[in-house]
C-alpha cells in the first residue's frame, strides 16, 4: 500500500502543535494585559463631566477640607456626593453669571441633581465601606492619589481585587495617624523625618483608632504632651497625693520606617490580620 503521507508530516505535525502552544499563550498573555490596561479599569481617564470640577482648585488653591463636600465619608459605606445646594453656598455669590456653573444654577432653579459621572466605580457584586477604612488609619490619597493636584478628577489606581488584596495582605505599608487622614502631603517616616506615636488607654467611647496620638515632633525637645504643674513655693505633694493627681506623660514610640509604624497602628488600631478575614461576605455581599 502506497505511502499516504510524506515523511515531512510529521516534523509539521510537531511544528503545527508548537505554534498552537504559542498562540494560545500569547493570547492568555494579551487578555490578562487587556483587563488590567486602562481601556478596562479607565485608570488615568478624565471622563467629560456636566462641569468641569477641579480638585486642585478648591482643596490646594482654596483649603476646603474633604469633608466639606463629602459629608458621609466617616461614617457611611459611601463618601457621599455633594448636593447643589454645597456648591451655591458659595457660588450664591461668587462666579454668578460663569456659563461653566450653568449646570449648577440649572440643578438649583429646578431641583434635578447634576448627572455627574462617577469616576472611582466599583462593581456591583463588591461592597466597600469608606467609614471602615479612614477609621482605621488609610488616607484618602493611599486610593484616590494626590487629589489636591488634580485639575480634573481620575482614578490613580486600578481598584482592581489584586490591587486590593496587595492592601489587605499587608497594611501596614499604608497605615497613617488618623489625625493625617486628611492630609494630602503626609510623608511616611524615615530617618530624616521620624514620627513619635503614643496609645492611650482603651476607651469605650472614643474609636479605637482614636486612642493614638502621633507628632511629627521630638516630645522630649518639645516637653512633652502633658504640661508640669507647678506649685506654690513652700508646697509639695505628699508621695500618695502626687501619684493620684499627676497625670502619667505618654510613652512614646519613635518611628523611622512606614513598616514599623504600620504594625504599630494594626496592633492598637484592633485590624484583623488576613488569617482572621475567612468569609467572602466581608467584601462580597
Amino acid at each position: 500500500m502506497p505511502q499516504i503521507f510524506d515523511r515531512s508530516s510529521n516534523a509539521l505535525a510537531r511544528m503545527s502543535l508548537v505554534l498552537t502552544g504559542l498562540i494560545v499563550i500569547a493570547l492568555g498573555v494579551t487578555l490578562d494585559q487587556l483587563q488590567r490596561s486602562p481601556w478596562v479599569t479607565r485608570q488615568g481617564q478624565r471622563p467629560d463631566q456636566p462641569v468641569p470640577f477641579s480638585h486642585k482648585h478648591h482643596v490646594q488653591g482654596l483649603g476646603l477640607q474633604c469633608q466639606y463636600c463629602h459629608t458621609t465619608v466617616e461614617r457611611s459605606s459611601y463618601a457621599g456626593i455633594p448636593p447643589t445646594r454645597t456648591c451655591m453656598n458659595c457660588h450664591a455669590q461668587i462666579w454668578t453669571n460663569a456659563q461653566l456653573l450653568e449646570p449648577v444654577r440649572k440643578s438649583w432653579y429646578t431641583g434635578e441633581s447634576i448627572p455627574w459621572i462617577k469616576v472611582h466605580d466599583l462593581p456591583d457584586y463588591v461592597y466597600f465601606s469608606h467609614e471602615i477604612h479612614v477609621n482605621k488609619g488609610v488616607g484618602c490619597a493611599s486610593c484616590h492619589g494626590r487629589v489636591d493636584q488634580m485639575p480634573l478628577m481620575y482614578a490613580q489606581n486600578t481598584l482592581q481585587m489584586e490591587w486590593c488584596l496587595d492592601c489587605h495582605r499587608n497594611p501596614a505599608k499604608n497605615l497613617r495617624p488618623t489625625g493625617e487622614i486628611y492630609n494630602m502631603a503626609w510623608e511616611k517616616p524615615s530617618e530624616g523625618k521620624p514620627v513619635w506615636c503614643s496609645a492611650g488607654r482603651d476607651n469605650q467611647d472614643v474609636p479605637t483608632a482614636r486612642g493614638v496620638s502621633c507628632t511629627a515632633k521630638d516630645p522630649e525637645q518639645a516637653g512633652g504632651q502633658m504640661a508640669s504643674v507647678e506649685l506654690p513655693a513652700g508646697r509639695e505633694l505628699a508621695g500618695d497625693v502626687a501619684a493620684a493627681t499627676l497625670p502619667a506623660l505618654p510613652n512614646y514610640v519613635k518611628f523611622t520606617s512606614q513598616e514599623d509604624l504600620g504594625h504599630f497602628l494594626i496592633d492598637h488600631y484592633k485590624i484583623r490580620n488576613p488569617k482572621d478575614l475567612m468569609s467572602c461576605e466581608v467584601c462580597h455581599r
